[in-house]
């Protein structure tokens, strides 16, 4: 990897994917497509901070982000497919999953949160499950993102001690520098199991955030085939003229002028 991407190039550059990407998603929106973007990778690795970058100008009736909790009692009796299915976008939505199905080949299977049973049926059953979403004429994009245990530890003793970030840290994330070998095989018998030509994994690599922002938003516009829609042209009409409306007085709970302390900073 090449050496940091320095901030002003990097914003440039951003901002000219962004409208890319807003770009993509009136296409989507116009041509009723369905498209899923699964992050996946080591905990801190930047999967949430890209997923913002991506997200950041996209309309969210259009693009919406999934980020599920903890599967309840009755989740966990249902087949483990059926929780996600719900939230497959319909004509003309993207969605951004942060986290996905492979919780059950990452996390649930090196903390023990599946038998081993359950665990050898994912890996059978998510191939085929992939292969469906695609015939059914799902775009879908995988992207794995890779940061070394060096990088991921500085990263958690950052999040420790900013009071801004601290939520994004759990004793679970801490876990996993533990087990970071685990996680290691758990991967490798993931894709082994799961990259396959209709669904294929993208590596990510994040010792630089930067970066991986910027190769992974490249990466998924270069791999849809999407068009920029002419838009209708629209004018702002002219207001008509007043008929004697007056505002009556304001709410006596309306919001205090809190940034009048801040005028003239």
């Amino acid at each position: 990897m090449g050496e940091k991407l320095r901030r002003k190039p990097y914003e440039k550059e951003l901002f000219r994917l962004q409208g890319e990407l807003v770009k993509l998603q009136e296409w989507v929106r116009t041509e009723g497509r369905r498209v899923v973007v699964i992050f996946e990778g080591r905990d801190a690795a930047g999967k949430g901070s890209t997923i913002k970058r991506v997200s950041e100008y996209l309309n969210p009736r259009v693009a919406r982000i999934v980020a599920l909790p903890a599967p309840t009692e009755r989740e966990r009796s249902q087949w483990y497919f059926q929780r996600y299915i719900e939230h497959l976008p319909a004509a003309g939505q993207i969605v951004l999953f942060d986290r996905s199905w492979y919780n059950r080949a990452g996390v649930e299977r090196v903390m023990g949160f599946c038998t081993q049973e359950e665990y050898t049926r994912f890996l059978h059953q998510c191939p085929i499950f992939e292969r469906l979403l695609v015939e059914d004429g799902i775009l879908l994009r995988k992207y794995w993102f890779s940061v070394s245990d060096d990088e991921q530890e500085r990263r958690f003793h950052d999040r420790l001690e900013d009071p801004m970030r601290q939520w994004k840290l759990s004793e679970m994330d801490l876990e996993s520098i533990t087990r970071w070998e685990e996680y290691s095989r758990a991967k490798d018998q993931m894709l082994i199991h799961t990259h396959i030509p209709e669904a294929p994994w993208y590596d990510v690599e994040s010792e630089d955030k930067r970066r991986a922002r910027i190769n992974m938003i490249s990466h998924l516009l270069s791999s849809i085939p999407y068009q920029e829609v002419r838009r209708v042209p629209l004018k702002i009409p002219v207001r008509p003229p007043g008929t004697g409306y007056r505002r009556p007085p304001r709410l006596e709970t309306h919001v205090p002028d809190a940034a009048a302390k801040l005028a003239g900073h």
